[in-house]
């Protein structure tokens, strides 16, 4: 089997709000899905968290390398193209780009082989998980309306995350906490400083002291608390917070993970399978995070793919028993054909069928996407 062609669709017209300085709008083409073709008919889907037009440019300049290669070898080509990009923007759109490509191939490997992705990372530890609803924060009244629904909808675990949290006062801060845990009452709550928004103002002395409240909510862990680049900052403050510290979103591959990783900056690290470097890279780097007792829960403020492959992560990775759901977002709950259910304990099954065990809803490629044929495998 060979790689024919490498196919891209950009999401527009639901784009959620990020919580963003510049926000969002809903034209805003952020998420980029992505088709690799072969010549036995077998189609893989892969989701990256950039805009089409890197990717488009990305995959331009990475084709050479995919064209006429064994699908199947999934490792040996995503290294290929990394190793390639060293002179090209090795770390940006093109990793990016190539992470999408290496969740496409995973998808394809699993069609060809009958067998689940999970099973193909390592076997499946589990067959269903937690997922948490990630929510942005907002005024009592709205947060409170919408975390009331989610606990209606079946979900018993939930993020609260960015808007003015870190940005105002410590009241305002300690208030929205409050609002969320009476809301949800003692179900699993975390909290998400957003501190790779740009010129985030939260620093060390601000994390510390936020912690120490944090940890009077029962909170799961405190999420990007400082400028994701700050790793001496990371490190002090989880050597001494009262709650678990999480982050490493918007990292790409395992080396720049590594330094996080070996300073134990981190309780809980955070890769985004769809810029990181795909399964391939978020797999590598939950292989490390074990080995020092530290949990992987992926970041997944993205796409039904990206969530899928997430799904399958969590099947082999033994610790990754919780998966992130943005809630409220089309992109997710409307882009896989069928709908994700929770069952009677708030849990997502992992699908089992080859693959990433989903397939895109053309109706909604067609609304949606930016090549509504992108549904079709034959386009």
């Amino acid at each position: 089997m060979k790689i024919t062609r490498v196919e891209t669709c950009g999401l527009r017209g639901a784009t959620p709000e990020g919580g963003w300085s510049n926000e969002l709008r809903p034209n805003d083409v952020v998420h980029t899905l992505v088709a690799v073709h072969t010549d036995e008919g077998i189609t893989g889907i892969g989701s990256a968290f950039t805009t089409e037009n890197l990717v488009r440019g990305a995959i331009d300049l990475l084709l050479p390398h995919l064209v006429g290669q064994d699908p199947v070898e999934v490792e040996r080509i995503t290294e290929t193209l990394h190793q390639t990009a060293f002179w090209m923007g090795r770390g940006g759109a093109l990793t990016h780009a190539t992470s999408a490509i290496d969740i496409a191939l995973w998808d394809i490997a699993g069609q060809a082989l009958g067998q689940p992705v999970g099973r193909l990372l390592g076997g499946r530890h589990r067959t269903r998980v937690r997922p948490y609803a990630s929510v942005l924060m907002d005024d009592a009244g709205p947060m409170t309306d919408n975390l009331t629904r989610l606990v209606e909808q079946g979900f018993n675990a939930f993020k609260i995350g960015w808007w003015k949290f870190g940005r105002v006062d410590a009241a305002t801060d300690e208030h929205t906490v409050a609002t969320a845990r009476a809301a949800i009452g003692d179900r699993l709550l975390a909290v998400d400083a957003g501190g790779s928004e740009g010129f985030f103002p939260g620093g060390l002395a601000w994390a510390k002291r936020t912690a120490r409240m944090l940890a009077d909510y029962d909170i799961a862990w405190f999420e990007e608390a400082l400028a994701p680049d700050d790793l001496e900052g990371f490190a002090e403050l989880r050597a001494g917070s009262p709650v678990p510290i999480s982050g490493g979103e918007v990292l790409t591959r395992r080396q720049s993970f590594a330094p996080y990783l070996r300073r134990r900056a981190f309780d809980i690290v955070q890769p985004d399978t769809t810029k990181g470097g795909g399964l391939s890279e978020s797999r590598r780097i939950g292989w490390e995070a074990q080995d020092l007792g530290i949990r992987l829960i992926p970041h997944g403020w993205n796409t039904a793919i990206g969530l899928a492959a997430d799904l399958q992560l969590s099947a082999a990775l033994a610790s990754t028993d919780l998966v992130e759901y943005k809630t409220g977002s089309a992109y997710v709950d409307d882009l896989v054909a069928g709908e994700w259910r929770l069952d009677a304990d708030g849990y997502l099954d992992i699908p089992s069928d080859p693959g990433l065990g989903v397939s895109l809803d053309p109706e909604a490629v067609e609304k949606y996407g930016t090549r509504p044929a992108f549904a079709d495998p034959k386009s």
